[in-house]
């Protein structure tokens, strides 16, 4: 498929969309926005956008997406109620992954890649089940990271994003292959940023021990 006629699909598809998912897509873009500027209002818009994720994803066929989701809602109740105990006071430092976590990390991609992908395959009708479980696999891993404020959970983030774009224009879900490719964006920027601030505060560590 040439340039010109991926395109024409891309639109084909874009105009069949309906408007359920262009909500969903709405809410997901508003949630990573207000995340940027640190705003609590995240958690009710992405709680509002993820559940109807849930429900457009299950539809397509993506089940191991749609669990996922159904993750990031547990996730985002408990952050919302964090960000409430906890607002005054300050975060846990961004660091690099050790030895020991690089091994859990293996083991959740591993694992859940494996796992998902037998359950996806005779549980379910998926016509694409090892692909949806490594999307969720990695992601899994990514915000596991996340949680606990290590800069390469971006990095597993985007190797989930990087396989869920063309997964999700398979599906014919073109909205959500466009938010995902924005948060490819959206992680990318998040790793140097994150490098910045871990370089910032060893340099001040060392310049305190000397």
């Amino acid at each position: 498929m040439n340039l010109q006629e991926w395109w024409h699909l891309l639109m084909q598809q874009i105009s069949q969309t309906d408007g359920l998912q262009w909500v969903a897509v709405a809410l997901g873009v508003a949630e990573v926005l207000y995340a940027k500027a640190n705003k609590i209002a995240l958690y009710p818009i992405g709680i509002a956008g993820t559940l109807l994720s849930i429900y457009i994803l299950y539809k397509a066929g993506l089940f191991a997406e749609s669990l996922l989701n159904g993750y990031y809602v547990a996730m985002s109740i408990y952050g919302w109620w964090y960000w409430i105990q906890k607002k005054n006071e300050p975060p846990v430092k961004a660091t690099y992954c050790d030895t020991r976590e690089w091994i859990m990390v293996g083991g959740i991609v591993l694992g859940g890649s494996v796992l998902l992908s037998i359950l996806l395959r005779y549980i379910t009708p998926s016509t694409v089940p090892v692909w949806d479980a490594w999307v969720s696999a990695t992601a899994w891993a990514g915000m596991w990271l996340l949680a606990k404020r290590k800069i390469e959970n971006w990095i597993l983030l985007n190797v989930s994003n990087a396989f869920a774009i063309p997964l999700l224009m398979y599906k014919q879900l073109p909205l959500y292959a466009g938010l995902t490719l924005f948060l490819f964006i959206v992680a990318i920027q998040g790793y140097f940023q994150w490098r910045k601030i871990i370089r910032s505060e060893n340099n001040v560590t060392n310049a305190a021990i000397v």
